[in-house]
């Protein structure tokens, strides 16, 4: 069985939080797993972030939703298919 995730890396997280909220909230469902890491804590936070999803759904809603991403400014999002039985017959 495939899993499919999704890695985001927002570089001004100021500028680009809300867009990038706004987009992963529509295609929420789309979103079985989210997790937000970022250096820095309290008044220290980093403007850089990566944000980690596990994916379900077909093919041309993850794409779409990669691209509706990467459409924003400072945002750069990538697709990774991971399936072991894949690598079995190989």
């Amino acid at each position: 069985m495939a899993r499919h995730a999704l890695l985001i890396l927002v570089g001004n997280r100021k500028a680009a939080a809300v867009d990038v909220q706004k987009t992963l909230t529509a295609w929420g469902c789309l979103i079985k797993i989210r997790l937000g890491i970022h250096d820095g804590v309290l008044t220290d936070c980093s403007e850089k972030g990566l944000i980690f999803c596990e994916l379900v759904g077909d093919d041309d809603k993850r794409n779409e939703l990669t691209r509706k991403l990467n459409l924003i400014k400072g945002v750069c999002a990538r697709q990774i298919t991971l399936d072991l039985e894949a690598q079995d017959e190989e």
